[in-house]
């Protein structure tokens, strides 16, 4: 078994004749001989390729004078100096720059040959930085050139795995028998059992091996934060730019009650802004804090924008503090924590330096909630935009709060499910002690830590350490820019070509771009990629442009993350102009998923699609045949049972007879008549009246004080859980709010839910904190019980 791989870019065929050839053949024997596996590539296209897909190489031997395909065959002579005595640029030097974009201390051998000696002086400066040695392979042996790489390698190999994989993978090679928890004992028990046997076979034995008891003492501790666990804890702080940094498993959710735990204490007050998670509202309901509402705007979509600047203003904050009825029970007029969801599940990310300045006045704790947003330190497009970017440096210790960030690496890095991270950077306003945070980390935490999970976090980080970090993340960010241009050209051809309906899909970004090098202002899909993929200017949401829909913004105070795309259906614009036909995005979706394409989130007319560092041109190129053959049968009004065959099976009384067409024209028309949109709009933009504090209405929840009320017999009553309704996600209703009067925006908005899913089943919201009758369909909504039942 070949200990690792070797890339030789040369220029020279190692089959063919001459001396040079067979010395070149030589090496490359000695190579295998010490376990090593050889890649050759002849021109700097194939070395670029097998870059790009060959990420276990250890180490590369270039030659400077490698070709480029263009040259490659013709006889050219190498690259020669040009009049002031540097090295033009030739196939070897483009392969050693991808290599040095691509990888961490890849070992580089740079090939010389004998009429390329005057050439090492001149060799630019930053290709002595980029290779480990030189070779000139008539100079030495076959074996010790061969040598010399064999060893690069070798070290390479070694230093590549991080702390805690590389302690877990050295424990599991030795073998040793387990006397502790868990009790499958290396999967040993699993092989006593026919089901037992049939789950070990389909993980492997590998994966028992490494589920270990926190009992092993040479991997050390999770709560001690010790040994090879504390070293990858130190080593991912380092990687995403904070003071100190805690692995955390069960995911996000976690990390949100942990923090929210530590920050805020009984009957404080906390900024919470609304949308947010339900994990946010769990922190509160364990703490005991009094909830002050941050309101976020809105667009024509429904889809959630930024929290509006003016209102995070010491002066706004305030005055939100002092109107809220709860804060008249707390233990100080000031907030002591702050939440805030950076960036949002629709990807609006904030000028995090900015806003932490501002809400420095009126919180000494600000926690960015992060949990799809891992990846942003490690591209320019998005400095500045997140939490860990709060720095010393950045904002002066009087002007800044202590930093929390939250990530759910799994959802957007390479880890495993349920593994997340919090990173904290202090301020000295409100220091964070490790042994008082470590408290509320232990009360939220496992005793029983899944090895291969933690294994996960430590690779998930070495993987975005260094150069290999921005090159991963540029990718992600390109196949998106390139799949929003291919929409939008999409739809240009189409209407240009006037034998179809005139209509496709658009994508929720800026309609024109400016090119800061020449100031022009360019259409989004005719401006070049690098500068999209470059340009942060080109994704900030400018104040008053028609594009995003959302009002009372500031210049660069909010960006849209490229990486996710909004896909918008015909039907409703983003000021919130309703049009005369309409496509309603679920139906887009649920054809979609019987296609086996299945979107992260759905919202009346537009649906969202993650470009994470697993996308491929092969994958999104699937979603734009489907996007064409979806478009081709509404044109054609096909019968739904052609279109949606599993929903006329489930439902054939409502849609056997109904043609793809109708069901849209229904729909729409359910969505945009009398005042839906209106009362959806006024539902997450006019808060209902709170009465208690979170932890009132648990209590209550738990020992028996509440009862099940329909939505016809609600108006009044208190709310005794959330609701949070997807689309659009955001919560609605929070517990301790009234749901208001019969009439108001909140109860309206409800019933329309309510008529749409008898209305159109198999459609249907999903409506978390709502129990849903099953004889009548009925909403029914958790509430306190009235002094009199």
């Amino acid at each position: 078994m070949a200990i690792g791989t070797v890339l030789l870019a040369l220029r020279e065929d190692p089959l063919g004749g001459g001396v040079s050839a067979e010395q070149l053949r030589r090496i490359g024997k000695e190579l295998e001989n010490r376990g090593l596996e050889l890649r050759r590539a002849g021109d700097a296209r194939d070395a670029r390729a097998m870059l790009h897909t060959e990420t276990g190489i250890a180490a590369a031997v270039v030659a400077w004078d490698l070709p480029s395909p263009a040259v490659r065959g013709r006889g050219e002579t190498p690259a020669g100096t040009s009049a002031e005595g540097s090295v033009m640029p030739t196939g070897g030097a483009e392969v050693l720059d991808r290599i040095r974009q691509r990888f961490k201390d890849l070992p580089v051998f740079l090939l010389m040959t004998d009429s390329s000696d005057h050439d090492l002086e001149h060799l630019p400066l930053w290709v002595s930085e980029t290779v480990v040695g030189y070779i000139w392979p008539l100079e030495d042996t076959p074996a010790f050139i061969a040598g010399r790489v064999a060893a690069a390698a070798r070290t390479y190999l070694a230093d590549v795995l991080p702390p805690f994989f590389r302690a877990l993978k050295r424990f599991e090679d030795a073998h040793e028998y387990s006397w502790h928890t868990p009790a499958h004992s290396g999967g040993v028990a699993f092989l006593k059992s026919p089901a037992g046997r049939a789950f070990f076979d389909y993980y492997g034995e590998r994966l028992f091996r490494t589920d270990l008891s926190i009992s092993v003492g040479e991997l050390g501790s999770l709560y001690e934060h010790s040994g090879p666990i504390g070293e990858a804890e130190r080593n991912a702080a380092r990687v995403f730019g904070s003071e100190r940094t805690y692995f955390v498993l069960h995911g996000d959710s976690t990390c949100n009650r942990m923090v929210g735990h530590y920050s805020v204490t009984a009957d404080e007050i906390a900024l919470v802004d609304r949308n947010c998670h339900k994990s946010v509202l769990h922190g509160l309901v364990v703490s005991g804090a009094r909830p002050v509402y941050l309101v976020p705007t809105r667009n024509g979509y429904g889809l959630a924008g930024p929290l509006p600047p003016a209102t995070t203003a010491p002066a706004a904050i305030a005055a939100r503090i002092a109107a809220n009825p709860l804060t008249a029970g707390a233990v100080s007029p000031d907030a002591q924590y702050a939440v805030i969801t950076n960036s949002t599940y629709d990807g609006l990310c904030y000028d995090t330096v900015a806003t932490a300045r501002t809400l420095a006045a009126s919180t000494p704790r600000l926690h960015f909630d992060e949990a799809w947003f891992a990846y942003a330190r490690f591209h320019p497009l998005y400095q500045g935009r997140y939490g860990m970017a709060v720095t010393a440096d950045a904002l002066p210790a009087d002007d800044r709060p202590t930093v929390f960030a939250t990530h759910s690496t799994h959802k957007l890095l390479a880890a495993l499910s349920q593994c997340a991270m919090v990173h904290v950077r202090p301020a000295p306003r409100a220091p964070v002690e490790h042994d008082r945070f470590n408290e509320a980390f232990m009360m939220h935490g496992t005793t029983s830590a899944f090895y291969p999970a933690l294994a996960s976090l430590d690779v998930a980080t070495a993987m975005m350490d260094g150069p290999q970090g921005q090159w991963l993340i540029d990718e992600a960010v390109t196949e998106a820019v390139r799949f929003r241009q291919a929409v939008v050209r999409t739809g240009r051809r189409i209407a240009a070509a006037g034998d179809r309906p005139g209509w496709f899909f658009g994508v929720w970004q800026p309609d024109h771009v400016t090119d800061p090098a020449t100031g022009s202002r360019v259409p989004f899909a005719d401006a070049p990629v690098t500068l999209l993929t470059g340009e942060p200017s080109c994704w900030q949401l400018e104040p008053g442009a028609a594009w995003h829909g959302f009002g009372d913004l500031t210049d660069g105070y909010c960006m849209l993350d490229p990486v996710k795309v909004t896909l918008t259906c015909p039907g409703v614009t983003a000021d919130g102009a309703t049009q005369p036909w309409g496509i309603p995005a679920r139906v887009l979706t649920e054809y979609l998923a019987g296609r086996g394409i299945v979107v992260e989130k759905t919202d009346s007319y537009s649906t969202l699609i993650l470009f994470s560092m697993g996308i491929t041109k092969g994958k999104w190129g699937t979603l734009m045949d489907a996007l064409m053959d979806f478009k081709a049968l509404y044109d054609t009004d096909a019968p739904l049972d052609r279109v949606l065959p599993h929903l006329v099976g489930r439902f054939p009384r409502r849609y056997v007879s109904t043609t793809l067409r109708e069901l849209c024209a229904q729909m729409h028309d359910h969505l945009t008549r009398g005042a839906f949109i209106d009362a959806l709009d006024e539902a997450f933009q006019e808060l209902p009246r709170p009465v208690h504090p979170p932890r009132h209405c648990y209590q209550q929840l738990i020992r028996g004080g509440t009862e099940r009320i329909p939505l016809a017999h609600a108006a009044g009553r208190i709310a005794a859980a959330m609701v949070t309704v997807t689309p659009p996600g955001i919560p609605v209703l929070m517990p301790g709010e009234s749901l208001g009067t019969s009439d108001g925006p909140l109860l309206r908005y409800l019933t329309a839910l309510e008529s749409f899913d008898r209305t159109f089943p198999g459609f249907g919201s999903e409506a978390h904190g709502v129990t849903v009758d099953a004889e009548t369909g009925d909403y029914l909504i958790e509430c306190l019980r009235t002094p009199t039942r």
